[in-house]
């Protein structure tokens, strides 16, 4: 029989149960003192997956709480996503603007790259300054960032002077250090394993 079915040892139990009262005591005087709210500027950074595949999670939350959100991407244009046929199911709720051509080796015209990087940032700034958006996602934003196809000071500034009540997410790897010092959350996606290098190619539902 397993120590799953066999019955708890009183002693164990009052002193676990002593154990947790004071660890929920310690934990409701913490959050006592949490009593802010507001916008935020998130950045999902790092070389490991899920930078994107995070932000339109939060992107779902949002739409689950009423909100409306644009989404900008910068770079997977060309890309038929899971998450764009997904959203588009709520029209009145998202704007996507699909503003990147691929990735820099796919169009090999410098010109164009940056012509296209600052149409999708004029764009994020004009859906920025819209009251009726409670969330922007800026997705692959770092990558165009790391290429210097935008100045990374009017970026920032920009993205600090948002509207109080504007959640902005960021994505991308190599976030620039002053994007970074700017945000409110920032988590580094750590790669531990990728199939790629097992000779998996991207898949429908895991990559895109």
């Amino acid at each position: 029989m397993s120590e799953l079915n066999n019955p708890v040892d009183p002693i164990k139990a009052e002193r676990h149960a002593e154990k947790m009262a004071k660890k929920k005591a310690a934990r409701n005087k913490i959050m006592a003192t949490k009593n802010r709210t507001g916008g935020l500027l998130v950045v999902h950074t790092g070389k490991g997956k899920g930078k994107s595949t995070a932000a339109f999670g939060m992107v779902c939350r949002a739409i689950g709480h009423g909100m409306k959100v644009a989404v900008i991407q910068f770079v997977k244009g060309k890309w038929e996503t899971g998450e764009r046929k997904v959203l588009e199911a709520f029209p009145g709720q998202v704007e996507i603007r699909t503003m990147g051509e691929g990735f820099t080796w796919d169009t090999q015209d410098l010109e164009r790259d940056i012509a296209a990087a600052r149409s999708a940032w004029e764009q994020a700034k004009e859906m920025m300054a819209d009251p009726s958006y409670g969330m922007v996602l800026m997705d692959e934003l770092n990558i165009v960032l790391r290429y210097g196809y935008l100045q990374i000071d009017e970026v920032v500034e920009t993205l600090t002077r948002k509207r109080d009540d504007l959640h902005v997410i960021v994505t991308g790897r190599n976030a620039k250090d002053s994007l970074i010092e700017a945000a409110d959350l920032v988590t580094d996606m750590t790669m531990v394993k990728h199939p790629f290098r097992s000779g998996f190619k991207a898949q429908a539902g895991i990559e895109f």
